[in-house]
């Protein structure tokens, strides 16, 4: 499998939004989603540059979806 895709956080909330995250609340720089359906949560610091693909995969495990997942809805 190839490597995830370098996203910046905006694009990073849309593909969130798209799985079934709703914005929970904002502290600080960090954006808190949450999904109903799954009662998962997770959040996403919002910032200029693009997100490290370790980050990128934590934010991805803590919102239950794979890697093949991302990219479909990306």
């Amino acid at each position: 499998m190839s490597r995830l895709p370098t996203v910046t956080p905006k694009q990073m909330v849309r593909v969130l939004k798209r799985a079934g995250f709703v914005k929970s609340h904002q502290k600080g720089s960090h954006l808190y989603l949450f999904n109903p359906t799954l009662q998962r949560i997770t959040s996403v610091a919002i910032h200029a540059k693009d997100l490290k693909r370790a980050v990128m995969k934590e934010i991805l495990r803590q919102a239950g979806l794979s890697e093949t997942e991302f990219r479909k809805l990306l």
